[in-house]
């Protein structure tokens, strides 16, 4: 049963929205929105974006930090409010500054197909007819811009903050990890961003808002993810000397008998997800598993096949589940179908949940702003939103009560943007205050 319950508005929650909403500058919040979208920020690369955060923030007086495990991957900190020492609770919006696209580089190749990789939208942030579009806007920098714009709604308004409301930006939030040969600063993951900006950051959240896009409904649960590399091991035969069995499992090419681990991968895959689903008062999380990548053989060197083919697999987590079973469960796998090889974990990051009555302040308070702002009954958010990694994973693991909450995901429009930005303002305000 959610613990979303609808409770009724009280006129004062009503006249501090409307006080909010007259403060936010549709124009300002679309020009905002497009100025930081159109900055080229791939995962890995995201300073740019980091320093117009930070330049903004510091224009209008929130007094920003920064805080970063390396130079050119750091978070962004601005703070507002905190005017009666001791008293109040404190807020963190955190949303992130990578956006999932191609690299760019030479590794494009292996994942997209050439048009693809040419696409606008990648990179481009747009506003027509009412409407935006493009990744950077998606994920993450539309719910970004509202986290900005609400907390300069609040110091326009005049609206005083007893605890602190944190708005913070921070990289590596959709990747990549550090994984094979790919090693250095511009592959680290979480661990750069708001695991760093919660653990080196100099803040000290009672709740945490991931802003994302949620269509306007909130979960306060993630999955976590595991990578696998299956190794599957053959005999180099020279080509001319090869006799080709009926059954495929039989033929001494690893690169030949991962087509029949591959269908067993896809057999396991599918009722995986089905006897793993977690639903909860917070939401639902459907933990997906799917091959990501195949590596084998040196296409350079003629005459023979490979001893190695290597296949690998990313598995969701939900919050009640932990990596051992699913490595037996792999091994298992590689077992039953008589094939030589070893299963190893590349990857592991635990999906978390918060505790009910721990987040109820917190779901309190969105949903009074959901109302207020008139869009009804605040909803959990869609499965998709809690089978995903999303950042308020880390702070659930730290015990920071913590949920994802934003605008529509896709094609929002200025409505949408306007109202979300509202509702994080509002929230702020509630909690802040010891109001929810």
């Amino acid at each position: 049963m959610s613990l979303l319950k609808g409770q009724p508005l009280t006129d004062r929650d009503r006249e501090v929205m409307q006080l909010i909403r007259s403060h936010i500058d549709g124009e300002e919040l679309t020009r905002l929105l497009l100025e930081l979208g159109n900055i080229r920020s791939l995962a890995g690369y995201e300073k740019e974006a980091g320093d117009y955060v930070y330049d903004w923030l510091k224009k209008e007086g929130f007094d920003p930090r920064k805080a970063g495990m390396v130079e050119n991957r750091f978070n962004v900190i601005g703070t507002f409010g905190g005017t009666v020492p001791g008293e109040g609770r404190n807020l963190l919006l955190t949303s992130h500054l990578d956006t999932e696209a191609p690299q760019y580089n030479e590794r494009d190749q292996w994942r997209y197909r050439p048009e693809t990789v040419e696409r606008s939208e990648w990179l481009e942030a747009k506003f027509e007819d009412g409407v935006f579009s493009g990744r950077p806007i998606e994920n993450d920098r539309g719910p970004m811009t509202c986290t900005l714009m609400a907390a300069k709604a609040l110091k326009k308004a005049g609206i005083s903050l007893k605890g602190r409301l944190y708005i913070t930006a921070c990289p590596g939030e959709i990747g990549p990890e550090q994984v094979e040969e790919f090693r250095g600063s511009e592959f680290l993951g979480k661990e750069v961003g708001a695991q760093y900006l919660l653990s080196h950051g100099g803040v000290a959240p009672d709740y945490t808002i991931a802003a994302e896009g949620t269509d306007f409904g909130m979960t306060w649960m993630s999955c976590g993810h595991a990578l696998y590399r299956i190794d599957l091991y053959g005999e180099e035969v020279f080509t001319p000397l090869l006799e080709h069995p009926e059954e495929l499992a039989q033929h001494p090419n690893p690169l030949v008998k991962a087509a029949v681990l591959i269908d067993r991968i896809q057999e396991w895959a599918m009722a995986y997800e089905k006897e793993n689903t977690y639903s909860a008062n917070g939401g639902t999380s459907v933990p997906k598993a799917q091959i990501s990548a195949i590596r084998g053989g040196d296409p350079h060197i003629m005459g023979a096949g490979s001893e190695v083919c290597s296949i690998y697999i990313e598995v969701n987590l939900t919050a009640k589940q932990s990596i051992a079973p699913i490595q037996r469960g792999l091994e298992r796998l590689l077992h039953e179908a008589n094939l030589q090889g070893q299963v190893l974990p590349l990857v592991y990051r635990q999906g978390y949940e918060a505790n009910d009555e721990a987040i109820t302040p917190l779901a309190d308070a969105i949903e009074a702003g959901t109302q207020a702002v008139g869009r009804g009954q605040l909803p959990i958010a869609h499965p998709a939103y809690s089978s995903m990694w999303r950042d308020h994973n880390v702070f659930n693991m730290y015990g920071i009560p913590s949920a994802t909450f934003g605008p529509a995901r896709f094609r929002p429009t200025l409505d949408d943007m306007v109202d979300a930005a509202a509702i994080y303002a509002f929230t702020a305000w509630k909690i802040c205050n010891g109001q929810s």
